[in-house]
């Protein structure tokens, strides 16, 4: 192989263009990695999906819902890479087996949930019509910077407030903040789903059906692991588990922010333990400089949540 991406995960923006070069590199170099897609975004990138192992316990990671959080795409990424080589030379991660891993689950991993968004954030979307209705939607919203500070898919939809968990609330909560059309950042959508990428997250969750979920964000180093008073069985249990593996707190998730997101809807849903993590400290999108800390804090997790139930 001419040129080997997945040696600069970490160390290179995580556009579109380059998550699919690395998922396509990985699943070239371990032939027991599947590579499938769950769907596509708005402008019809696809929303990779690589397996891992062949378990009963099913679980699944996600990353960059939104896109001035994409250094967790990175992370993800990262851990695949990591995960696999220890499996492919009989070695472990994390003091774990990876035989064992791979044996006791299947791992699901989606490290780009909003192509699109991450384009336009890391500069790799500079023009066409996409980018000029995404500049016309800033400038309605002047106190989100731009690109920088977009976090929702490329039309405007807050992926991580799509999700039927209280989503009319979350309407309200943003609307209480000004957020009624497209935006940057906290429009809730039409309805619903309405965005493609939120669809296909929540289509792929129903069949995969996972014992366990963590969605990844940016930032603060907070665990959140509940939504409203629903609590699964073991999951503070576990969250506690993972704040000693990372350093990370364990908190509940703010009024203005609980409602309508990935977890909230999963842990409504399925009554399984369902984690958001912040991860990082700073102002999104948080430099490349601080990958090697995300990782290192994050790779108990990341490890042990394959485990743990």
């Amino acid at each position: 192989m001419s040129e080997s991406y997945i040696s600069t995960i970490g160390t290179t923006l995580p556009t579109s263009e380059f998550v699919e070069k690395c998922v396509k590199e990985l699943t070239k170099k371990y032939s027991f990695l599947r590579l499938t897609e769950i769907g596509r975004s708005v402008m019809g990138k696809p929303l990779w999906c690589l397996t891992f192992g062949k378990g009963a316990n099913r679980v699944f990671y996600s990353a960059s819902h939104h896109a001035n959080e994409y250094i967790t795409t990175n992370l993800l990424l990262k851990f695949v890479d990591r995960l696999c080589s220890a499996y492919a030379s009989g070695g472990s991660i994390h003091g774990e087996s990876a035989k064992e891993i791979y044996d006791y689950c299947t791992l699901a991993v989606v490290p780009a949930v909003n192509p699109d968004g991450i384009d336009l954030v890391t500069g790799a979307l500079r023009q066409g019509k996409y980018y000029d209705r995404a500049r016309e939607i800033a400038a309605s919203y002047p106190r989100f910077s731009f690109p920088d500070g977009w976090k929702a898919n490329i039309e405007g939809v807050d992926l991580n407030l799509q999700y039927p968990a209280g989503w009319e609330q979350a309407k309200a909560n943003k609307a209480a903040l000004g957020v009624t059309s497209p935006a940057p950042a906290d429009f809730v959508g039409e309805n619903p789903l309405s965005a493609p990428e939120s669809r296909a997250v929540y289509d792929f969750t129903l069949r995969f059906d996972p014992d366990l979920i963590l969605a990844y964000h940016t930032q603060g180093e907070v665990i959140y692991w509940k939504y409203l008073d629903q609590e699964p069985r073991s999951s503070y249990k576990i969250a506690q588990i993972f704040s000693v593996l990372s350093g990370y707190s364990v908190e509940t998730t703010p009024y203005a922010s609980g409602f309508a997101g990935y977890k909230d809807w999963f842990i409504d849903a399925f009554d399984r333990p369902g984690y958001t993590i912040e991860a990082g400290k700073g102002i999104n999108p948080l430099p490349l400089t601080q990958f090697d800390d995300i990782y290192n804090k994050n790779l108990g997790i990341l490890t042990l949540g394959t485990l743990v139930t």
